[in-house]
């Protein structure tokens, strides 16, 4: 009987822990919406792409929404909530504080190496314009696709940073049709004012016509090569890297990152 409640109660402890959205470390999830901005439905969706990157990269992805920092700046309560709730040593945690539309990225281990100060920016600039518009699940689903895509550059051992950064595809053919209707509009345009402005001038049927007669008289005629003179200045070379600016955390754990408003 005692073998029976034992089998039952171990089976009943792994159902539960099947059940129970994949941890960080077995301590906190990688997405919290204390401020309850996210759908039931987006939560979920959001968690398993978090979570599915974080097992994959080996590097904690950290979604976090709250409405109030307790007085801390953003900047200290997103490195003591990193350091506090068990993520592991690598990680980037985006986290987004609603009462003072404040965002901030901290970024611990190698995620310091994979987001530098100038890819982070760059980060910011893709999912800005969705969080500013209240689009949180879309502005947090790039925010994770493009952690994903610095932590596979940055195992290159290139990570993206000034001089290194991602560029757009170039549409080669939609640029080309573009470029080639502006050039020709401008030249209809340019034609018809050039045209426009030779309306008083009749079609002559000799070059002569347009020279007033002995008004010009050629004496003498040669080609004179005075100097050349050429003068090199070297290029200031621009740093390729700016890398990560780092401090120490209340918890004496070192941190990169950083924000600003949205």
């Amino acid at each position: 009987m005692k073998k029976r409640i034992f089998a039952f109660l171990t089976i009943l402890v792994l159902l539960i822990t099947a059940a129970v959205p994949v941890f960080a470390d077995g301590t906190s999830s990688r997405l919290a919406d204390s401020a309850d901005i996210l759908t039931d439905s987006e939560e979920a969706t959001l968690l398993s792409l978090l979570d599915e990157i974080s097992v994959r990269q080996q590097t904690d992805i950290v979604v976090v929404t709250v409405d109030t920092t307790d007085g801390k700046t953003i900047a200290e309560y997103a490195d003591d909530y990193y350091d506090l709730n068990g993520y592991s040593d690598d990680g980037l945690m985006l986290i987004v504080n609603m009462d003072d539309r404040d965002w901030y990225i901290a970024a611990s281990g190698f995620g310091i190496t994979a987001l530098t100060d100038a890819g982070r920016e760059y980060m910011s600039e893709k999912f800005m314009s969705d969080l500013s518009a209240g689009n949180y699940v879309k502005a947090f689903t790039s925010y994770a696709e493009l952690c994903d895509d610095f932590i596979s550059q940055a195992k290159k051992g290139t990570p993206y940073d000034a001089g290194n950064l991602p560029k757009a595809p170039f549409a080669v053919l939609r640029n080309l049709i573009i470029a080639l209707i502006i050039g020709f509009i401008a030249a209809l345009i340019i034609t018809g004012v050039m045209k426009g402005q030779l309306k008083s001038v009749c079609r002559q049927s000799a070059a002569s016509s347009y020279v007033k007669k002995d008004s010009l008289h050629i004496t003498e005629s040669r080609e004179l090569f005075l100097y050349k003179r050429t003068e090199r200045k070297e290029k200031t070379k621009k740093e390729e890297s700016e890398g990560s600016q780092t401090h120490t955390s209340s918890s004496g754990t070192t941190h990169g990152g950083g924000g600003g408003k949205f």
